[in-house]
Order: C-alpha cells, then sequence, then structure tokens
C-alpha cells in the first residue's frame, strides 16, 4: 500500500503546486497526510492532487483559504461534494461572463 501514497514533493507536483503549499495546507487542515515514513517523511493518497486542485479553484475566485478550511470543518464529512458543487458553480458562472456582453463581462467577473 505504501508506494500508492505519494511523499510531499510528489504530490506537489502532480497537483502543480510548491511543497509550502501542500505543506500550508496540511496546517490548515484542508489535507491530512495518510502516514509518515520512517524517515518522517509525510505521505498523502494519490487523489489529494484533486483536493488541491478543488482548492485552488474557489481560491482563484477570491474565497479565502481560512473561509475554505471553516467549511472544511463544518462539513468534514462531504468535503469533496461541497467543493465539487462549489467548482460547477464557479464553472457556471464563468460561462455567464464568457458568453455576456463585452460591456458587462467587467461586472460580472
Amino acid at each position: 500500500m505504501t508506494e500508492q501514497l505519494l511523499r510531499i514533493g510528489e504530490l506537489a507536483s502532480r497537483a502543480e503546486v510548491s511543497i509550502r503549499t501542500v505543506d500550508y495546507y496540511t496546517n490548515l487542515g484542508l489535507l491530512a497526510s495518510a502516514e509518515r515514513t520512517a524517515g518522517n517523511y509525510r505521505l498523502y493518497e494519490p487523489v489529494d492532487a484533486e483536493c488541491i486542485g478543488l482548492i485552488k479553484r474557489p481560491e482563484s475566485q477570491g474565497i479565502s483559504l481560512d473561509e475554505i478550511a471553516t467549511a472544511f470543518a463544518a462539513e468534514a464529512g462531504e468535503v469533496a461534494t461541497s467543493l465539487g458543487c462549489l467548482d460547477d458553480d464557479l464553472k457556471t458562472l464563468q460561462a455567464a461572463v464568457d458568453i455576456a456582453p463585452t460591456a458587462l463581462q467587467g461586472l460580472l467577473a
């Protein structure tokens, strides 16, 4: 099973973020390491790369990491579902911006 888990650098590479970002997300409680190696390296599930992507999307839309972390704490069992719904909503809003007349795009963005 250990061969399926990712070290922090491998996770960061897959998620296209820095190791520092993975560490910061872990400290905020947005990610949890699965276990540690004998050398004290944190190991993560491969699905955590997708979770980072789901965290980055609302963050890029101006939602603070503290707000995202609060949402995670409130809905611990349904974090992926909540983020998936939020991601769908953001895609819908982006589609509305894309098809809006030029004069309205700035307001919608």
